[in-house]
This record gives structure tokens, C-alpha cells and sequence, in this order.
């Protein structure tokens, strides 16, 4: 693929200061686009947006939470201020969480929900007018979670095929307007995302209960959205692992209940008794 394949397009990343976010931001920069980054963190952003500096990159880092409403209105605000223009959306941010439903204090679901499915739709509905303008595209970065629920993750799936079931309504109204929307599934991918997890009491995780170093890289992950957005895709499910999990579920719906709790049971502390 031409390395500026999307030469002065102008691309948003939400959660753009770390995992797969960050690996965005590098690898549609180098492909010539222009990029605007958000985080809640100002010193993560900077760093970044450094990286991207030194590279060459034109960026926009702006402090922002996804789960916030007028946050949202404002990085569509500061894109079209500085670029004049919106081509690529990608909802990256999102935030997990592990504990059984039982024992879990409601306000983790509701916080995971409002980052994970709130902030896709608050900066959608934004961003959308200028993405009709230039026939772009929306790209919702979901999750194995979001075609097969995972225990412990309840809040997490619930908060992915919520994302899913929106982004596809969408799509289908966009059909006339030729918005592409791509629903992008990584399996288990090597980011931070599960250090940052919510436990039952609504504290971080702090720490991985899987093996980071045998999941695909956020780095490769984002090379394969890069080339779904170009080719103007539709799904993508990164990973065997994950691509067999999809299938075996809609085939073996029964029998991958138990497989499913088998797995997420051998996880470092799993709360799976």
C-alpha cells in the first residue's frame, strides 16, 4: 500500500495517548494524514503528540473525555478551527472492567457505559455533518466482547454490542450518503486497556491477569484498521482466536457458554469460581 495513501486527510482518534489509539495516531500519520488526538491525560497527549512532532506528523492534541458531552462538541470544533474538515472518525476510547454481576456496584457498568457507547455517540453525532460533507468514514473500535459475552465483563460487552448495535443503524441510514462505517474487533491485543480495568468497587485493576506478550500488538492491530478504512470495509475481526470465537458462537451458541467460562475461569485471579 502507498505509504500516503491518506495524504492530507484529516483523522480524529479518541483515546489517542496510549494502546491502540496511539498506534493509530502513528500509523495513519505516516500514511499522510493529518491527526487530532484526545485524552483525559494532558501529559500523556503532549508525549505523544512529541512522537508525532519528531516524525514529521501534523497533529492536534486535545484534552478531552469521551464521556462528556460538550467535550466532544469541542474537538469537533477545534478539528474544524484548525483543518477545515473531518475524513476519519475513529472511536478508540473505552475503558473495561472484570467482576461478577453479583458482587459489582452498579456505577461501574454506568461508567464504562458512558465512555465505551456514550462517547461513540456523543462525537458521532458531532462529527457527523462535516464525515457527510466528505464522504468519510466512522470506525468504532469494538471488541470479541461485542459479538460474545464474556463473564466477569458484563458491563464490557454490554457497553460493545451497544456500540456495535448503534454504529450498525447507522451505517444503514448512511447507506444514501456513502459514509463508510467499520466496525473493528481486535481479540485480546497487548494495551493497557486491561491494567485500567474496573473492579467490582469501581477501583483500577492495576494489573494484567493475561499474557500481553503472546497478543497481536497494538502497532500491528492498527495497521489492519488503516487498511479496512482504505478498502472502505464493513467488519473486521482481528485474530484466529477471535475470528473462531465469532463463528463457533453463532454455530455452537450452547456449547461456547461453557467453553467461554472455561477460559475466562483460568485467568490470573479470575472471579470465576
Amino acid at each position: 500500500m502507498n505509504q500516503k495513501t491518506l495524504q492530507d486527510k484529516v483523522v480524529i482518534i479518541t483515546g489517542g495517548s496510549s494502546g491502540i489509539g496511539k498506534a493509530c495516531a502513528e500509523t495513519f500519520g505516516k500514511a499522510g494524514a493529518k491527526v487530532v488526538i484526545t485524552g483525559r491525560n494532558n501529559e500523556k497527549l503532549v508525549k505523544v503528540s512529541d512522537m508525532l512532532n519528531i516524525e514529521q506528523i501534523d497533529n492536534l492534541p486535545i484534552v478531552a473525555d469521551s464521556s462528556v458531552e460538550s467535550d466532544c462538541k469541542m474537538v469537533v470544533k477545534e478539528t474544524i478551527d484548525k483543518y477545515g474538515k473531518i475524513d476519519v472518525l475513529i472511536n478508540n476510547a473505552g475503558i473495561s472492567m472484570r467482576a461478577m454481576f453479583a458482587e459489582l456496584d452498579l456505577s461501574v457498568i454506568e461508567r464504562v457505559m458512558q465512555i465505551n457507547f456514550f462517547g461513540t455517540v456523543y462525537i458521532t453525532k458531532f462529527a457527523l455533518p462535516y464525515l457527510t460533507q466528505t464522504q468519510g468514514s466512522i470506525v468504532g473500535v469494538s471488541s470479541i466482547a461485542g459479538f460474545r459475552g464474556l463473564p466477569g465483563r458484563t458491563g464490557y460487552s454490554a457497553s460493545k454490542f451497544a456500540m456495535q448495535g448503534f454504529l450498525e443503524s447507522l451505517r444503514t441510514e448512511l447507506l444514501k450518503k456513502n459514509v463508510n462505517v467499520l466496525v473493528a474487533a481486535p481479540g485480546f491485543t497487548s494495551s493497557n486497556i486491561r491494567n485500567a480495568a474496573l473492579v467490582k468497587d469501581g477501583s483500577s485493576q492495576g494489573e494484567t491477569p493475561r499474557d500481553e506478550g503472546k497478543m497481536m500488538s497494538s502497532e500491528e492491530v492498527s495497521k489492519r484498521i488503516l487498511n479496512a478504512v482504505v478498502k472502505r470495509k464493513r467488519s473486521l475481526v482481528l485474530t484466529r482466536q477471535g475470528k473462531l470465537t465469532v463463528l463457533l458462537n453463532k454455530l455452537f451458541p450452547g456449547w461456547m457458554d461453557q467453553m467461554v467460562y472455561n477460559t475466562m475461569a483460568k485467568e490470573k485471579d479470575s472471579p470465576l469460581k
